[in-house]
C-alpha cells in the first residue's frame, strides 16, 4: 500500500506553480542532454565568474576554520558591512540589528511575507513581477493584487495605478527596480510619486527588491526607502548574485524597521538559521571592496543590450524597448500569436517559447509567468557570439511562421 500523494500533500503545494525560469533551463538542459545543441538564454545568472579576491576571502575563512554556527540574522561584521553600504550608496540608515542576512534575496522576500501576511491579506505586486513574488505571497496565505503596465510605457506601472487598487486588506507593495524581467528602473521622479501614495496610506510596507543594483545603466540608482516619509514603510532586499555574481552562494540580505527584522529574524530561525559561515566572512569582503568587477560587468551588459535589440528590431513584428538596467530584454511577440509552420502551431507566449525550444534550440521564457502573457524574457548573460546565433535562430524559425 502506498501513501496517496494529493491526500498527503497540502492545497497549498499543490496549488503552488513551478518557477518556469527553472522549468525552462531544466528543459534546455534535457534537450541538450540529447546531443541538441541548445543556446539557453532561460536563466538570469550572470556569467562572469565571482571576483578571484571574494574567493580567496572564503578560501581563508575556511583555512582559519571559520565553519560554525553564526547568528540567525548573519554576522555581525557583514551586518556592520550592510549598514555602511546602505548609507554610503543608497542613503539608507541602519543599526545592524535592522539587518537580517538569508540565503538568497528569494528567502529574504519570503521571510517578510510570511512575517506580516495573514490570511486574506492583500499584496500588490507591480507587474510584469519576477516570477515567485505571487508564489510566495499565496504560500504566505495572503493574496496577490497585480497591477500591470505594459510595453508602451516601459512596464512601469504609474501612482495613480497603485492608488486605484490599496483597499484596506493592503499590506505590502512588492516591485523591483531594476526589474526581472523587464529591465525597467524607476526613476527618483518616479519613485517619488508611489512614495507618496504609499506614505499618505500608512499603512503599507514597501518591499523593494533591489538585487540588480549594480546593472543599471542610468547612472544612478534610486532607493525609495530613501524618502523621509518611506524609512519606516520601507524593507529594502539585496544581495550578492548578480553584482557580484555569487549565485551559487546564496546569500541575500533586508534592511527594515526594527519590527520586522526581529519578525524575519523570528521566522528564519525557525526554518533555514543563519546562511553559510565563510560565505558571510567573503561577502563582508565583497561590500568593503571598490566595485570595479561590478562596473566593469555592467558595462559589458549594456554594450550586449545594445547589441542584441539591434538584432532583435530584424524580426518582423517584435516589439522591443530598451530597459535601463538588469540583463534582460522583454518583448512583446503577440505578433506572432496564431501562427503555424505546418508542424507547431502558435496560440499564445508559452507556445513562443516552447517552439523556440524545440524548433529553434533557443531557450527563453514565456512572459505569462512574469504577468504578462505578450510577451518573453530573453536574458543576454551570454557571450556574444551565442547571443547573435541566438536571435539569428529566432528569426530563422519564424520566417517559416505564417497566419492561419
Amino acid at each position: 500500500m502506498s501513501i496517496n500523494p494529493s491526500k498527503m500533500l497540502s492545497v497549498k503545494v499543490q496549488a503552488m506553480e513551478e518557477s518556469a525560469t527553472i522549468r525552462m533551463a531544466q528543459k534546455s538542459r534535457d534537450l541538450a542532454s540529447k546531443g541538441v545543441n541548445v543556446i539557453s538564454l532561460s536563466l538570469g545568472e550572470p556569467d562572469f565568474d565571482t571576483p578571484e579576491f571574494i574567493k580567496e576571502a572564503a578560501h581563508q575563512a575556511l583555512k582559519k576554520g571559520n565553519t560554525k554556527y553564526t547568528p540567525v540574522p548573519g554576522t555581525l561584521d557583514l551586518r556592520k558591512a550592510i549598514c555602511d553600504k546602505f548609507k554610503t550608496e543608497n542613503n539608507l540608515h541602519f543599526e545592524p540589528s535592522q539587518i537580517v542576512v538569508s540565503n538568497g534575496a528569494k528567502q529574504s522576500i519570503a521571510n517578510i511575507c510570511l512575517a506580516t501576511l495573514d490570511e486574506g491579506d492583500e499584496a500588490i505586486v507591480l507587474a510584469p513581477y519576477w516570477v515567485s513574488y505571487v508564489e510566495i505571497v499565496k504560500f504566505s496565505g495572503g493574496i496577490p493584487v497585480v497591477v500591470s503596465a505594459g510595453i508602451e510605457d516601459d512596464f512601469k506601472v504609474k501612482a495613480s495605478q497603485i492608488k486605484e487598487a490599496i483597499t484596506e486588506k493592503t499590506k505590502l507593495l512588492i516591485f523591483s527596480s531594476p526589474c526581472n524581467p523587464t529591465g525597467s528602473v524607476y526613476t527618483h521622479d518616479e519613485l517619488a510619486e508611489i512614495a507618496e501614495v504609499v506614505a499618505e496610506n500608512g499603512n503599507i510596507l514597501v518591499v523593494s527588491d533591489e538585487i540588480y543594483e549594480y546593472i543599471n545603466f542610468t547612472g544612478k540608482h534610486a532607493s525609495i526607502g530613501a524618502f523621509d516619509s518611506m524609512r519606516t514603510l520601507t524593507a529594502t532586499v539585496n544581495g550578492f548574485s548578480k553584482g557580484f555574481s555569487m549565485t551559487g552562494w546564496r546569500l541575500g540580505y533586508m534592511g527594515g524597521p526594527q519590527w520586522l527584522a526581529d519578525a524575519c529574524n523570528k521566522v528564519q530561525g525557525q526554518i533555514t538559521s543563519g546562511a553559510a559561515s565563510f560565505s558571510q566572512e567573503a561577502a563582508a569582503v565583497a561590500l568593503r571592496s571598490e566595485r570595479t568587477e561590478a562596473l566593469a560587468m555592467r558595462d559589458t551588459f549594456l554594450t550586449r543590450r545594445d547589441l542584441v535589440i539591434s538584432k532583435l528590431k530584424e524580426i518582423p513584428g517584435f516589439k522591443v524597448n530598451q530597459p535601463q538596467g538588469a540583463f534582460y530584454l522583454f518583448p512583446d511577440v503577440s505578433h506572432y500569436f496564431g501562427t503555424s509552420n505546418g508542424n507547431v502551431t502558435i496560440h499564445n507566449a508559452d507556445d513562443f517559447a516552447e517552439a523556440m525550444l524545440t524548433e529553434a534550440h533557443v531557450g527563453t521564457v514565456s512572459g505569462s509567468a512574469f504577468g504578462n502573457d505578450q510577451c518573453i524574457r530573453l536574458s543576454y548573460a551570454a557571450a556574444d557570439e551565442d547571443l547573435i546565433e541566438a536571435v539569428s535562430r529566432i528569426k530563422n524559425c519564424l520566417e517559416k511562421f505564417s497566419h492561419i
